[in-house]
């Protein structure tokens, strides 16, 4: 893991074309800005597990196995 420190309005940049800015610091915070292309999807990481888990939750509460789906598809 790289560790940066940025003041506010400093960036950093990562790639072709991604920015991160620092716009507000206080205690125990800080508020970032990202520009980066509409085609990239950008999720906090709580959200992303929580998508992940409401997915498992779904296959298990289904118990249907891929190869029955894959049957239920093919029909």
């Amino acid at each position: 893991m790289l560790i940066l420190s940025r003041k506010e309005n400093e960036s950093i940049i990562i790639g072709d074309g991604i920015e991160i800015k620092i716009v507000q610091t206080g205690k125990g915070y800080a508020k970032i800005g990202i520009d980066a292309p509409k085609s990239l999807m950008i999720l906090r990481k709580e959200l992303m597990t929580q998508i992940k888990d409401e997915n498992l939750h779904s296959v298990v509460q289904n118990d249907i196995s891929l190869d029955d789906l894959s049957k239920k598809l093919i029909k």
